[in-house]
């Protein structure tokens, strides 16, 4: 398919993190953008600032006119349910219809492309990778799924040779891409709606590995079951972080690289598993041949990604941190961040399980990970795309914790039980709406 020849893209499910990422591109290269989702959010708000057409309404009128099977390419997400109308009116009438990852795969084929794979660290990792690969002066665009704080954007850049992308396992979409170098940050199991097991999801993982031609040019942690260029912490791999120390809130390390050491990296952003995302995107940088001045500058200078351990109060007296964590391996890193930053501080946590089928997959990892706070207020699933299943809810999962400290309450008490609460340290936690929730908490709290 030549890009080239289409005039209008047009996206159904355009407001979702990995869609608005793609809608934006194609503003900036020159296509008309329009699109439809679910429900406005502050992401399609920024998008119609932009100039796009977008509506909330699943209309088949509402879509414009002059989009015609000719000149207008169609973008879906995944998450689209079967009997969408303007799906099935656009599939009946023959346009060109494409999942993200099919899109993300034509525009990587065409490219030099970094892809960043794994369960849990891929936004960070990958707005690492393209703030510093931007910053060095590579003629990059980055597609991320999520806002970095940087840029105020989910694109980096506008370079037409390198592409930096999430290679994301849901659906087996990460298939669909080209890489030329690549990393896997973690093969937890996860997404078993589609999976079914923890077997299957790490055979789609060893099938995305081997698109990478040369070993060397695949980063995985220590210990993963994969062949590639290793990386660790404090312990023997090809890339090492070590001599560890925070001085001014941020992350102070030496890496051992295959050739020599970089000294006194700085980076700012909290948790070990942060320090990973960084060692990571630097070996990408490195092996590419970033100048490591360049490297270690942008490591310094990034700010963070918008709901990764996102500072909304940072004062003597209160913090307040939001994190998209949505899995039990995830909330144990927040958790571990929090800790090693407020020892002794009491923290309340409060946390939205994002869909059904993974809080029945994972609800005993939940109830571990969120019985290790100090105090915990539950909301109830977000389903997203699925429909209830009978016995799961969050007052299943509050009976399986081992935290006495826990209570679940209701989305519309919520900020009012917060500005109550004595902990001097809140954390909310979850990949549902609680992230429309932040800045009136934010604003509550304050």
């Amino acid at each position: 398919m030549n890009l080239n020849q289409i005039q209008n893209v047009y996206f159904i499910g355009i407001g979702g993190i990995g869609m608005s990422a793609l809608a934006r591109y194609f503003q900036f290269i020159g296509k008309n953008v329009a699109g439809y989702d679910k429900t406005p959010t502050m992401l399609t708000d920024e998008l119609i600032a932009g100039g796009m057409t977008i509506h909330f309404e699943d209309s088949i009128a509402a879509i414009p006119a002059d989009y015609t099977q000719e000149n207008t390419l169609v973008v879906i997400t995944p998450a689209i349910p079967k009997n969408h109308s303007e799906w099935n009116y656009l599939l009946e009438q023959g346009y060109v219809i494409k999942k993200r990852a099919e899109v993300l795969g034509i525009i990587t084929q065409d490219t030099y492309c970094f892809a960043v794979a794994g369960t849990h660290g891929k936004t960070t990792t990958s707005s690492i990778l393209g703030h510093i690969l931007y910053e060095s002066g590579a003629d990059v665009t980055a597609f991320l799924g999520g806002i970095v704080e940087n840029y105020h954007s989910n694109l980096i850049g506008q370079g037409k040779t390198i592409s930096v992308v999430e290679a994301d396992e849901f659906d087996r979409s990460f298939l669909h891409l080209h890489p030329d170098l690549a990393c896997v940050t973690s093969m937890d199991a996860d997404h078993l709606d589609i999976y079914g097991d923890a077997t299957a999801i790490e055979e789609s993982f060893r099938e995305f590995a081997a698109k990478v031609t040369d070993p060397k040019h695949l980063f995985i942690p220590k210990g993963l079951p994969l062949d590639g260029t290793t990386l660790a912490i404090n312990e023997d791999a090809d890339f090492v972080a070590h001599n560890i120390r925070i001085e001014n809130s941020a992350y102070v390390f030496d890496v051992k690289t295959p050739t020599g050491t970089l000294q006194n990296i700085a980076f700012g952003l909290p948790g070990h598993h942060n320090l990973m995302n960084a060692l990571t995107a630097l070996a990408m940088a490195y092996t590419y041949g970033t100048p490591t001045g360049s490297i270690a500058k942008a490591l310094a200078s990034f700010q963070g990604v918008q709901r990764r351990f996102s500072y909304q109060i940072k004062t003597e007296a209160k913090v307040y941190i939001d994190d998209y964590a949505h899995h039990p391996t995830e909330i144990n890193a927040v958790y571990q961040a929090v800790r090693e930053l407020y020892p002794g501080k009491k923290v309340t946590a409060v946390f939205q399980p994002h869909l059904f089928s993974r809080t029945k997959d994972f609800v005993d990892g939940f109830a571990a990970s969120l019985s290790q706070f100090d105090e915990v207020l539950l909301l109830e699933i977000y389903p997203a795309r699925e429909l209830p299943v009978e016995g799961v809810n969050s007052t299943w999962l509050m009976r399986k914790m081992t935290n006495p400290n826990v209570r679940l309450i209701a989305k519309d008490q919520l900020i009012q039980t917060l500005v109550e609460n004595d902990a001097p340290v809140i954390v909310t936690i979850g990949a549902g709406d609680i992230g429309e929730m932040v800045p009136e908490i934010k604003k509550a709290l304050r």
